[in-house]
């Protein structure tokens, strides 16, 4: 994982994280017995994001930012 990725590959994995569900809104009732892997498979996009100098924190606001609340900061 030292590679960084190109551009155009980081933006597609922001888009679809930016569509994935929040960890806190995985649950047993909802996911089943693949709440464990829908979690590990957030926490992965999380690393590759944050391996590649971007907040995943941030995500959602860089991609939908036409409907992205103003920070307070």
């Amino acid at each position: 994982m030292s590679d960084k990725m190109d551009v155009d590959s980081l933006h597609a994995l922001k888009v679809a994280f930016s569509y994935m569900p929040k960890a806190i809104e995985v649950t047993r009732f909802e996911y089943g017995e693949r709440y464990d892997v829908v979690l590990k498979h957030i926490e992965t996009v999380r690393q590759i994001l944050e391996h590649n100098g971007v907040d995943p924190e941030e995500v959602d606001g860089e991609i939908n930012e036409d409907i992205a609340p103003n920070s307070c900061y």
